[in-house]
């Protein structure tokens, strides 16, 4: 064999080299993270470190973040997974799992409207604890649930979309403690709360997940996982709730 055929040979085998390291390079950044105080490994998957990397204004000082995403606007199924911060990294705070949302799936950026089913597309923050316990373990700004408090869904009433203490003077309201024990321990998202426009959906909470079945634009999950979530949960780190399909994420503008 001569010799420019060798160095032809070794140039071919060196470009399949580099680009087997480029692959692999690629895959690792896209690798698994462990997660900080458990042995489990756990995945930021690719999707979640680029939306994270392309929001950072939106995003600003938070610490703590739950992300409830699929890639179908109508299933009811949407994949967790909760993040915190610690010395400028995210990490998983404990393995992704399965809950559920609005029974017509997620609606469109800015397109949610009352009554239509639909669970909100967005970055919200995550606001008071609630439950029928007097109190539980969090930190969060906690408030108890009882047959006199109900939330306003009648966009004709001036307490549309508030928490008010005693029968409303309206059209139609959520009992807040309800029979079915959806209510028994949650966080309210801050959907259209500030400020609050009439028409584009009321009472968006994370919840309870009972029966297996969809929400009227919540996010539920397994009571363990609503316990978890509460304990973990600080004010102090300006906790946000990011939903939606990833498609309709990944098309959200960063501002």
């Amino acid at each position: 064999m001569d010799k420019k055929l060798k160095q032809d040979r070794f140039k071919v085998k060196g470009m399949i080299f580099i680009l087997i390291m480029v692959l692999f390079l690629t895959l690792i950044s896209c690798a698994a993270y462990s997660v900080k105080g458990s042995g489990q490994p756990a995945e930021i998957n690719c999707f979640i470190k680029k939306f994270i990397a392309h929001h950072t204004p939106q995003i600003g000082k938070s610490e703590q973040l739950i992300f409830a995403t699929n890639q179908d606007s109508s299933s009811v199924l949407a994949t967790i997974h909760a993040l915190e911060r610690n010395s400028g990294a995210w990490r998983l705070a404990f393995p992704t799992f399965t809950g559920s949302i609005g029974e017509a799936g997620f609606a469109a950026m800015d397109k949610k409207r009352e009554g239509d089913g639909k669970s909100p597309s967005g970055i919200f923050p995550l606001g008071i604890a609630f439950g029928y316990d007097p109190s539980v373990v969090t930190k969060m700004p906690y408030r108890q649930a009882t047959d006199d408090d109900f939330w306003v869904d009648d966009v004709n009433s001036e307490d549309y979309n508030k928490w008010v203490k005693g029968k409303p003077n309206a059209a139609s309201w959520e009992k807040m403690k309800r029979d079915d024990d959806q209510y028994k321990y949650g966080v309210v998202i801050e959907y259209n709360m500030n400020p609050i426009i009439k028409g584009k959906g009321s009472a968006i909470f994370l919840h309870v997940w009972k029966g297996g079945g969809a929400t009227l634009g919540c996010v539920s999950m397994p009571e363990e996982m609503v316990l978890k979530i509460l304990g973990w949960l600080d004010p102090a780190k300006k906790p946000l709730i990011i939903m939606g399909t990833e498609s309709e994420l990944r098309a959200m503008r960063s501002r």
